[in-house]
């Protein structure tokens, strides 16, 4: 499920908070799909439970995952992500378009990039 990466220079915490953000995001993981424990994906990984335990943290204080006492971690519906994220994340895609368009990107190039058509616009 999660991979560590010890060549990354992002602590493993992080690693571990976008692994499952990404889960989260693409669907991977469904709403209301229980986490595996800290315990149980510390020992997975051979790491600290305190990474794990502050990843899932990180990630609930964003609102991905949400905890129930004594039942455990869940992933929480997307629409409760803390729209902060989702705003960030469109700041970002404006700056990368905007330096994509100095290199004579144009929208429609991206428009079908981001349909799947990378290989038909290459062709054209």
């Amino acid at each position: 499920m999660i991979e560590i990466n010890h060549r990354d220079p992002r602590p493993l915490y992080e690693q571990i908070q976008d692994k499952f953000r990404k889960m989260i995001i693409s669907g991977a993981l469904s709403p209301d799909t229980k986490l595996p424990s800290v315990r149980e994906l510390a020992s997975s990984l051979a790491i600290n439970p305190n990474t794990i335990q502050r990843a899932y943290k990180e990630l609930e204080s964003q609102g991905f995952i949400y905890s129930m006492a004594g039942k455990g971690n869940f992933v929480a519906s997307r629409d409760e992500v803390d729209p902060a994220i989702k705003d960030g994340l469109l700041a970002k895609f404006d700056e990368l378009v905007s330096d994509l368009a100095g290199f004579g990107i144009t929208p429609q190039d991206l428009y079908v990039r981001m349909k799947g058509g990378v290989e038909d616009a290459a062709n054209e």
